[in-house]
């Protein structure tokens, strides 16, 4: 191909890798790379803050299962994006940022924006590495998309100085990357069957990431040709059809008690996916640790996740696509559990029910009504905050690729993500919900969805309080508030500031009608919902959580 810059070869493997859509902050440090996507067939986004470009980045790898991709320059804009890092290390998501470096003479100086960035992310990426060559642009490139692809997904942080890019060189690019695969033995297969026909009391519990909507098909096919009832871990509730007959719930924050009882009463548990980490375990509690009491099959992407915390009585390092292969090619030999199944249908179908909260404007309604009224394909983002549990209770999410949500729990997330989403997939309905608090921590992207032609619609909860941490406060020290009250902007007037569609609802019977306003707009759209401060949780009032509290002698 002849000699060429490093900002040109990086570009080119960026191609050669599939890469066709880019989210960045521009800097001075990358320039070369800026220019030479001018010229690619590279989708580039500008965001307004490295995290909300990184988020960008970390959904966008969400709903595709390839590598993310973002840049960001170097110091303050890689720090900035280091919470992308972090939703994508935790939740098991390819991603790719790009550092800007400063030049490499000038290492070691504490030069401007310098950062040692193998230390900075070391402990939250799977690789990170500093191209120093630019004949070796391939080479790294092409690792740096196998091991955020490979094993669990993750993160990978790739710096490039300023003097690598403008240097030439004229390597070979190689070709595009193949994720390695691993699959069940056929003798861990017969155990797993051999186990299942003996249970009395099954379950499944799935989640974490690599999957795909061939890979949920096949689960499906699993549970009911073996009749299982199947829970979905922490926001991982689009893996399985929760109209279902046999789907049991979210095994989340505001779980369904019975659904926890559950877990803790079956004989037979299967974590597909999932490493049924601090939220989904109860705080650790639904599982003895090390050995727990039920019979345990764990299958995981990474085989290091099998007995890191659980010691399973069959452990499986496989990909959920040949996971999920496997076994829905088992022979079934249903056990004598339909009455237990039909059961943990039933307890999820009365949880899911909205429950009545203080105020004009019943949450609940509102989520209720965009499950009855929503396509199925329509893409629902959230961020961090109490006002989640409303919208993991009451939505049924029906496919895969249909929930974008941090795991870590992100505050910010939903915006950024939901912008993503909606240029991934500009046919399909992309809404974001966030609180007051976790909206303000990524607001300024709504002119990225402007500037994009994003016509998400963003609906903000709006209580004039960090929701989560005044429950915390309530229950820890009931009545002494600090530091967890909001004095909010008029958030209609500043999305129509940012040029989109605005409107405030009171009351629940006017949700409807603004909704539809917000959808048939064509624009970004917001819809700002004002919430009784009582409505702390689905279930109960500040009030209560104070009184309860107080009665304990807290």
């Amino acid at each position: 191909m002849g000699a060429r810059t490093g900002a040109r070869i990086l570009v080119d493997c960026l191609e050669l890798h599939g890469t066709d859509i880019a989210f960045c902050v521009p800097g001075e440090s990358y320039l070369g790379v800026l220019d030479a996507l001018h010229d690619s067939r590279i989708r580039l986004v500008t965001a307004r803050h490295e995290s909300g470009a990184a988020m960008m980045a970390e959904a966008d790898g969400k709903l595709t299962g390839r590598p993310g991709i973002c840049f960001v320059t170097r110091g303050p804009g890689a720090t900035n994006a280091s919470a992308g890092i972090h939703i994508a290390s935790q939740d098991s998501t390819p991603l790719i940022l790009f550092v800007g470096q400063i030049a490499s003479g000038s290492k070691e100086r504490e030069a401007f924006q310098e950062v040692d960035y193998k230390a900075f992310f070391g402990g939250m990426a799977k690789w990170v590495v500093e191209i120093t060559d630019p004949a070796r642009v391939p080479e790294l490139i092409s690792r740096a998309f196998h091991v955020a692809v490979s094993g669990r997904p993750g993160p990978v942080v790739v710096a490039l100085p300023e003097d690598m890019l403008t240097a030439t060189a004229d390597p070979a690019l190689g070709r595009r990357y193949t994720p390695a695969v691993s699959a069940p033995s056929p003798d861990q297969l017969v155990r797993v069957a051999a186990s299942l026909a003996k249970a009395k009391s099954p379950l499944v519990i799935v989640g974490g990431g690599g999957w795909s909507e061939a890979a949920c098909d096949r689960l499906r096919a699993f549970a009911e040709a073996w009749s299982l009832p199947v829970a979905a871990a922490f926001r991982a509730q689009d893996r399985f059809d929760n109209r279902h007959r046999h789907y049991a719930g979210d095994v989340g924050l505001g779980i369904n008690p019975k659904l926890a009882e559950r877990i803790r009463a079956a004989d037979w548990l299967m974590l597909l996916g999932t490493r049924l980490d601090e939220i989904p375990s109860g705080d650790y509690s639904y599982l003895a640790i090390p050995r727990p009491a039920q019979f345990l099959v764990h299958i995981h992407q990474h085989p290091e996740e099998i007995g890191r915390v659980y010691q399973a009585d069959i452990g499986i390092g496989a990909t959920m696509i040949e996971a999920t292969e496997a076994l829905a090619g088992l022979e079934p030999q249903p056990g004598n559990w339909a009455a237990a199944l039909q059961q943990a249908r039933s307890d999820y179908e009365a949880h899911a029910r909205p429950t009545k909260t203080p105020g004009a404007l019943q949450l609940g309604a509102v989520v209720k009504h965009l499950d009855e009224t929503l396509p199925d394909d329509a893409i629902i983002t959230n961020g961090a905050g109490n006002y989640t549990v409303w919208v993991h209770r009451f939505f049924r999410y029906r496919r895969f690729g249909t929930q974008l949500a941090p795991v870590s729990g992100s505050m910010g997330y939903g915006l950024p993500a939901a912008i993503a989403a909606k240029i991934r997939h500009p046919d399909r309905i992309s809404v974001c919900f966030a609180g007051d608090g976790c909206l303000q921590m990524t607001i300024q992207e709504l002119g990225t969805a402007m500037q994009e032609k994003a016509a998400i619609i963003v609906i903000v909860v709006n209580n004039g309080t960090y929701g989560t941490i005044r429950m915390h406060q309530e229950r820890h020290f009931p009545g002494r508030v600090s530091g967890t009250e909001l004095e909010n902007p008029d958030f209609v007037a500043l999305a129509k500031a940012y040029g989109g569609h605005a409107s405030c609802v009171t009351r629940t019977e006017d949700f409807p009608a603004g909704f539809d306003a917000a959808l048939a707009a064509g624009r970004p759209a917001l819809i700002e919902l004002r919430v009784d401060k009582e409505a702390l949780t689905p279930s109960m009032t500040l009030t209560q959580i104070r009184e309860t509290a107080q009665a304990a002698g807290r």
